[in-house]
C-alpha cells in the first residue's frame, strides 16, 4: 500500500502532479514552444526556427505530436471533471513519445549529427520520458480517476 505525505496533495485532495511530467510536458511540446519563441521574437524568428529545424519537413510533424502534450497541459486543470478522459490520457502520452522516438529515429540526418548531437539528446529524451510515464507509480497514482484511492 503506499500512502503519501498531506504536502503532496493539492488544495482540492488530488495527488500533485510530479515535476518531471512538467518538463515531459515540455519537451513533448518543443515545437510549439519554438514556434511561440520564434513569433515572440519577430526578427530573430526565422533563424531561430532554421536553428531548430534546419530542414522544414520536421517542423510540421512535431507541431502535429506535440498536440499531445498541450492537450495534456489544458487537461491537467480539468482532472476531476474529465475523469476519464484524463485517466486514458497518461497511455495518450506514452503513445505519443514512442511515436516521436520512432518518427525521429527514421528522420535522423546523419549530416546533422557532425554538426550538433541534439538530434541524439532529443531522441534520448524521448525514450527515456516514455519509460517514466510507464515506470513512476506516483504519476501513475495521478492518473487513477479518484486519486485520494491509491493501491
Amino acid at each position: 500500500m503506499i500512502h503519501y505525505s498531506p504536502e503532496n496533495y493539492d488544495s482540492k485532495g488530488q495527488l500533485k502532479l510530479p515535476f518531471l511530467f512538467w518538463l515531459i510536458l515540455i519537451l513533448q511540446a518543443r515545437t510549439w514552444i519554438v514556434l511561440v519563441i520564434a513569433g515572440a521574437s519577430r526578427q530573430q524568428g526565422e533563424t531561430l526556427l532554421s536553428l531548430f529545424y534546419p530542414d522544414r519537413q520536421g517542423f510540421y510533424p512535431g507541431l502535429a505530436l506535440g498536440l499531445i502534450a498541450v492537450a495534456a497541459f489544458l487537461l491537467s486543470g480539468y482532472r476531476q471533471r474529465m475523469m476519464r478522459l484524463w485517466s486514458a490520457w497518461r497511455w495518450v502520452l506514452v503513445a505519443g513519445s514512442l511515436i516521436t522516438f520512432g518518427w525521429q529515429l527514421t528522420q535522423l540526418n546523419y549530416s546533422l549529427l557532425e554538426q550538433s548531437p541534439l538530434p541524439v539528446i532529443l531522441l534520448i529524451f524521448d525514450l527515456l520520458s516514455a519509460y517514466w510515464l510507464l515506470a513512476n507509480h506516483r504519476l501513475r497514482d495521478c492518473f487513477i480517476p479518484d486519486s485520494s484511492v491509491v493501491e
